[in-house]
């Protein structure tokens, strides 16, 4: 039994380079999160998160915007962090099911939310789930991520991957130009935020027409382009529309333009399409639907698998490893694949994800990993970001051409996530 005798919180506001869209909506900034587990042996975990109002429940940023809805966030974290002091636990999967209810609750009430997404209380419980590994960790005297897995969850994770394909995110605002580029460098599998609204008066109609309009420019400039690492030789796409499409019938509409366009046989993921109320069996649509903010939970995630979902998106970043750990079970003994989506996190949580994606089965239509990375092309201070990495310089930190080759290395290193990272750290002298 570990006991949590100290703990603490803190954050910093990283800006991005431009306007970042989805839901229908824009950012401009990420609060990165930090919270400090310690032990009554003097044992510490320091864990990060990256906080994300509009994507954990977009009814929050519609009620008070991009600070107050981080600060509401940010109390959740540090509510955690208070409640946690003098609470023992034998996993932090323990340490999580005692923590969630009443930090879900707590967020119900500050937020003035009675339907307060349990995804935003994830969210927030990231960097005290993620201290709550290390601390374990160090207790247990283990140093490699494969140790770290319990053991139930273990056949769920148990592939290794020498590459990933690194997918680069294509918001509303980023140029056909731009993405040529990425395709120059070696990109082949793209996430496309569809959804928008164009004249921001929530026209679904508008949406739909918009969504035609960039899904036809997209292909256009890809549809050509050959590419060795799936089966058809064609560029990928992996379209998200965080619950914009009201129906299928709108849906299919979309999907009718794929087709018309020759587009549809490249979308081998549609995440999201519909909001998490809209709960409807799925089997005869013409694409794989994929479960990421509806999939809360392992329970949230059997709902999603049994109207037809078949994919989930795992996010040890936005839902808590420990989570993660159980929806990946759940999945895997349905044989629904998995794969690891980003929230845009910086380069130290990138590699928490990292760890998980590379012991994941491979994807079909692919004959490697799947991670999707977008912060090199969202963040201000990137580089700056990069330096607070315990491994930064190593071979399988960067995309290159395309890919994260994971060697030896990175397997041996766990991509340093037991290191020590002297800013974080600091943060709590």
């Amino acid at each position: 039994m570990i006991n949590i005798k100290k703990t603490g919180a803190n954050f910093e506001r990283e800006s991005l380079i431009a306007p970042f869209g989805f839901k229908g909506k824009y950012i401009n900034e990420l609060w990165q999160t930090v919270a400090m587990l310690e032990g009554e042996t003097g044992s510490r975990g320091i864990g990060l998160g990256v906080q994300s109002i509009l994507w954990s429940d977009s009814q929050v940023f519609a009620n008070y915007g991009g600070m107050a809805g981080n600060s509401i966030m940010y109390l959740m974290t540090e509510y955690a962090v208070k409640i946690a002091k003098n609470m023992s636990f034998e996993t932090p999967i323990d340490l999580l099911d005692k923590l969630l209810l009443p930090v879900y609750e707590y967020g119900k009430r500050i937020s003035g939310c009675p339907n307060l997404k349990k995804t935003f209380a994830l969210n927030a419980l990231v960097p005290v789930d993620n201290a709550a590994w290390l601390l374990y960790s160090s207790e247990k005297e283990i140093d490699s991520f494969d140790s770290l897995i319990p053991e139930e969850y273990r056949s769920s994770l148990s592939y290794r991957h020498d590459r990933l394909a690194s997918v680069p995110l294509i918001t509303y605002g980023v140029s056909l130009k731009e993405i040529i580029e990425l395709t120059e460098k070696g990109y082949f599998f793209f996430k496309i935020k569809i959804g928008s609204d164009p004249d921001k008066d929530g026209d679904l109609d508008k949406m739909l027409e918009w969504d035609r309009n960039r899904l036809s420019e997209i292909h256009r400039v890809l549809k050509d382009i050959e590419i060795p690492y799936t089966e058809n030789n064609h560029i990928l796409y992996y379209l998200d529309a965080n619950g914009r499409y009201d129906s299928k019938e709108r849906l299919n509409k979309f999907l009718e333009h794929a087709e018309r366009i020759g587009a549809l046989d490249r979308i081998i993921l549609l995440e999201e399409p519909f909001p998490e109320e809209y709960k409807v069996n799925v089997r005869d649509l013409p694409v794989r639907l994929v479960a990421d903010e509806s999939a809360h939970s392992d329970k949230e995630a059997l709902e999603r698998i049994e109207l037809g979902y078949g994919a989930i998106a795992l996010k040890p970043i936005a839902k808590t490893l420990s989570m993660s750990f159980k929806i990946a079970k759940l999945a895997f003994e349905k044989g629904i694949p998995c794969f690891c989506a980003d929230l845009t996190v910086n380069p130290v949580m990138v590699d928490w994800n990292k760890n998980v994606a590379a012991r994941l089965s491979p994807f079909a239509g692919l004959n490697i990993g799947v991670l999707e990375s977008n912060g090199s092309q969202n963040y201000k201070n990137w580089d700056l970001l990069k330096s607070y990495h315990p491994g930064n310089g190593a071979k399988w930190l960067d995309t290159v051409e395309g890919l994260f080759n994971l060697d030896e290395d990175f397997y041996r290193r766990s991509g340093c996530i037991f290191d020590v990272s002297n800013h974080y750290t600091s943060m709590f002298l």
